[in-house]
């Protein structure tokens, strides 16, 4: 940096090179303070400042401070009476310094005794290479800074100021492009480390940011180009044609277009689009693999911005922000440009979902067979793909899915029951396990989302229709079963139906043996609300179960269905009309009988005070060891005040003091059966009240005597019908009502109301009665209702094996003939696999109930609940395992052998996936 140099061209020097010079001339001046430098001092640079150098060559880093004094001089004579005045005004002055700088042609004429003053004893170089080099405290440089004429200038003009961080002993080309990219346009941290990778994200993300595009566009030609260079490589193809469209002050379209140009590879891709893109894009040498590439690049940054704004926490709302604003602006562009057809497709871009819903519905059709059934799954898959689905559209999603699932229902062959000997139980358990899954779909199809064209609505329509005329036909019959049943029904001759009188003495005695349950009366809870509230509270928090194998419990409600009269009936375990103080006393009397102290709460027992939820007469009731019963009118009231969820749906958190409940009975282990005291119908008509005589209710009456009932009627009689001195009509359509219009009804004689849908959930299975069997979703939820062959049916456990295999001869079959015999479970416990993992996992489950795990997830195409792993094990003749996940847990330790995935959780650990391709590998088995 300090060696003397031919006579060229003149480079300008401003104040920060001048310090560099210093920096390395100072420490071996040996007492000298002129400093000769050729070049051209910048004009309106400092000509005094003072600076902080080394000390001396010999001070072991200790530093001082020096007055600097900068002269720029173009011939001989002024450097001699620059030098004189500077020790005229500085006598003896050891720390001024004079840098003179000159462009003088020719300095050989230069006095002798000047030189002998003069730093080096000659003109010195500036070197900016050397000077970039200690501006970022490096001892070397990387040899490729050199061939980049305009670099070192650039990073000495970008600077900041509080100088460049230390890049250690070599300044390498990579460290200082990523330093100049971060200060010239804020591209990057600035700093060469693997923490903030500059990719093809950091490229896009920086092109949507204030102010740092038209600082690119600023910059000189040979800067312009040489950072695009380093960024391509770098980057890839995304980055010249990005800087391209920046250049062209387009920085804001650049992720929009890359949207825009997957019409150039969709599967509606023409030469019309082509050129429609290229118009887009402009002028600039964008070949169609670049094209390609870029717009590759921007799905995936936006893929990956989707997916951070859906999965929630400080960040989410930025990118969905980010998202929005890309996706609206390559809409608008492609209005403008006549795109609109060929990104029909799209799966980004929102009028490409609503081409894809469109397209699903006309797949739909009211008398469906299994080819437009197929049709529909494959649609709503594209549905469902579409990238924005989850993120703005997920009520859109969900209805396209209660549409297919239904049109997959109206193809299950017609239920042949209602006549003879147990229609009613036969019809309540097919509604709790069946139709009110449909009932379920329709309800929420028919509350739509309200955003959606006519065509979809349309289509929306004529399903319901079809499902609908479908469930009232069913209706109709249950409603004639149900008459001839009530004429003689009491719990001695019930023809096998649960009467709700007879739900305490059935489900919830036979808990208490074990452990004294929380009984939660969810008034008015139908089988379509039971459903969606099961499918909730399912593992891993949860285990349910029931006495009978493979299927809920559902009661018939006392008649008519009405809260005074179903309520009272299941609270005292009797036939009985009343209200809390009848529930209460009846309750407390039902469990004196039976040994047990018990409680009931109702809706005013329940609120706490201040900083509490639930009234701490509850939670100690809980804690107790008496049964306790919680009313929770939640439903009911909402739908007698026209309050019902817009969506037609109820969760857990919407039904008031559930959680809350809910997680006090776990925190205690107790068992909670969620029953309902009859179900409901919602209005689904704008038509008036039906016009009658001896109206009671909205669905029931008392007529006069001999009166034949209408069409939409039924007339019960019996035992069973405490209102109307045991005679009364009631509807069985569920669009019809008595009286003026609310939300939803009950009292009438529809499955819908009549069926008392019955949940019990386990903390464990040491809670489980003698004689029941737990639950697993596949279990409960129809087979039409999953697509996913995996989630659909219930599971066939193997028969387990009654003693192990004889020991192997010296004469035995060949190994294939001796595998073919038996289950894939069964062969990978009995290798020395298995039996080398064995020995690392302490008090681990036995081998069958391993074997008859692996065998009903072989059966179910590899993937299974926890409920059904459970389920699974305990059909091998042990016990069920006491907790799932600890359950699951051991396995993987037995299966995945060295660490490789055979056994995992997937959905948030509700669902188990089995690899049988890698199982076998593993443990070498060829069944």
């Amino acid at each position: 940096m300090t060696q003397a140099i031919p006579q060229a061209a003149v480079p300008e020097i401003d104040q920060r090179a001048v310090e560099a010079l210093l920096w390395t001339a100072l420490p071996h001046a040996k007492g000298h303070r002129l400093v000769l430098v050729h070049g051209r001092y910048r004009e309106g640079a400092p000509g005094e400042f003072t600076t902080r150098l080394v000390k001396d060559a010999t001070s072991e880093g200790e530093v001082e401070q020096y007055r600097v004094h900068v002269s720029h001089q173009s011939s001989v004579l002024g450097i001699v009476d620059a030098w004189q005045n500077h020790l005229a005004q500085h006598p003896g002055g050891r720390g001024d310094v004079l840098v003179v700088t000159t462009d003088a042609p020719d300095t050989r004429p230069m006095p002798l005794d000047l030189r002998g003053e003069a730093i080096g004893r000659s003109l010195l170089a500036v070197d900016r290479v050397e000077i970039v080099k200690q501006r970022f405290g490096a001892v070397d440089v990387d040899a490729r800074i050199r061939r980049q004429p305009w670099l070192a200038d650039a990073l000495l003009a970008a600077e900041p100021p509080g100088g460049w961080l230390p890049v250690g002993s070599v300044l390498t080309l990579d460290a200082a492009m990523r330093a100049l990219v971060h200060a010239r346009i804020g591209l990057g941290d600035g700093v060469s480390t693997d923490a903030v990778p500059l990719d093809a994200e950091a490229l896009l993300t920086w092109s949507r940011t204030p102010g740092g595009p038209s600082r690119f566009a600023e910059l000189q030609p040979e800067e312009r180009a040489g950072l695009t260079d380093w960024l391509e490589s770098v980057v890839g193809d995304v980055a010249p044609l990005l800087l391209a469209l920046v250049q062209d002050g387009r920085g804001d379209d650049a992720m929009a277009l890359g949207v825009v140009s997957a019409a150039l590879t969709g599967p509606k891709a023409t030469a019309e689009a082509a050129l429609a893109v290229g118009a887009l894009f402009g002028s600039g040498p964008f070949r169609p693999d670049m094209l390609r590439h870029y717009t590759r690049a921007v799905e995936g940054v936006l893929a990956r911005w989707i997916t951070q704004a859906t999965a929630g926490g400080p960040r989410s709302v930025e990118a969905r922000t980010r998202v929005l604003e890309v996706l609206e602006q390559a809409d608008r562009l492609a209005d403008r440009a006549g795109l609109r057809e060929a990104l029909a497709d799209s799966g980004f871009l929102p009028s490409g979902f609503r081409a894809r819903l469109r397209a699903l519905a006309a797949t739909l059709s009211p008398r469906p067979d299994q080819k437009t059934v197929k049709a529909a799954e494959a649609a709503l898959h594209q549905v469902s793909s579409h990238r924005l689905a989850s993120l703005l559209f997920p009520e859109q999603v969900q209805l396209a899915e209660m549409a297919v699932r239904l049109q997959r229902w109206l193809t299950t062959p017609p239920a042949d029951l209602l006549a003879g000997s147990g229609a009613v139980n036969a019809a309540v358990q097919a509604h709790l396990g069946d139709w009110g899954w449909a009932d379920r779909a329709l309800n929420r199809l028919w509350a739509g989302d309200g955003a959606l064209d006519p065509h979809v609505n349309e289509a929306y329509r004529a399903i319901h229709e079809a499902a609908r005329a479908r469930r009232d036909h069913l209706d109709r019959h249950f409603a004639t079963a149900l008459a001839t049943w009530t004429k003689h029904a009491t719990t001695a001759q019930s023809e096998g139906a649960l009467l709700v009188e007879d739900v305490l003495r059935h489900i919830a005695a036979p808990l208490a043996a074990q452990r004294p349950p929380l009984i939660l009366l969810l008034d008015g809870m139908s089988s379509a609300v039971a459903a969606q509230l099961g499918e909730e509270l399912g593992a891993p928090r949860w285990m349910e179960a029931a006495p009978e194998a493979g299927r809920r419990s559902a009661a018939v409600a006392a008649i008519p269905s009405i809260t005074t009269v179903s309520r009272a009936t299941l609270l005292t375990g009797h036939l009985a009309t009343g209200g809390q103080s009848i529930e209460k006393d009846g309750f407390a009397a039902f469990w004196r009988k039976r040994r047990h102290e018990a409680v009931l709460f109702h809706k005013a027992d329940l609120p706490g005070p201040a900083g509490h939820r639930l009234a701490p007469e509850i939670v100690t009731a809980i804690a107790g060891d008496g049964v306790v019963g919680v009313v929770l009118n939640t439903i009911d009231d909402a739908l007698d005040h026209g309050q019902e969820s817009s969506k037609g749906d109820w969760t857990v958190a919407s039904v008031r003091y559930l959680s809350e409940l809910l997680d006090a009975a776990r925190g205690q282990g107790r068992p909670v059966v969620l029953v309902a005291d009859h179900g409901h119908v919602l209005d689904r008509t704008t038509e008036g009240p039906l016009p009658a005589h001896g109206v009671e209710s909205a669905r029931w009456r008392i007529g006069p005597p001999h009166e034949q009932p209408g069409d939409d009627e039924v007339h019960l009689a019996g035992p069973r019908v405490l209102e109307g001195g045991g005679s009364i009509t009631a509807l069985w359509r569920e669009d019809q009502r008595y009286t003026p219009r609310k939300a939803g009804y009950h009292g009438g004689a529809s499955l819908a109301e009549m069926t008392v849908p019955v949940l019990v959930l386990l903390t464990s299975a040491e809670s489980l009665p003698s004689g029941w069997s737990l639950l697993s979703p596949e279990a409960v939820t129809p087979t039409w209702w999953h697509h996913d062959a995996s989630r659909a049916g219930t599971p066939t456990p193997p028969q387990p094996a009654t003693s192990r295999p004889a020991a192997r001869k010296k004469t035995e079959p060949s190994p294939n003939t001796a595998a073919a015999s038996l289950t894939l479970g069964t062969q990978v416990v009995d290798t020395g696999v298995y039996a080398a993992q064995k020995q690392f996992v302490r008090k681990g489950p036995e081998k069958k109930a391993v074997a008859a795990v692996i065998d009903a997830l072989v059966a179910a195409d590899g993937t299974l609940s926890l409920a059904a792993v459970s389920t699974a094990a305990a059909s091998s003749g042990g016990r069920a395992p006491r907790n799932a996940e600890f359950f699951v847990a051991a396995l993987q330790r037995l299966l995945n052998v060295e660490g490789y995935p055979v056994l995992g959780l997937i959905d948030a650990g509700a669902r188990v996936k089995l690899d049988i391709t890698l199982l076998k590998d593993q443990f070498g088995v060829k069944a």
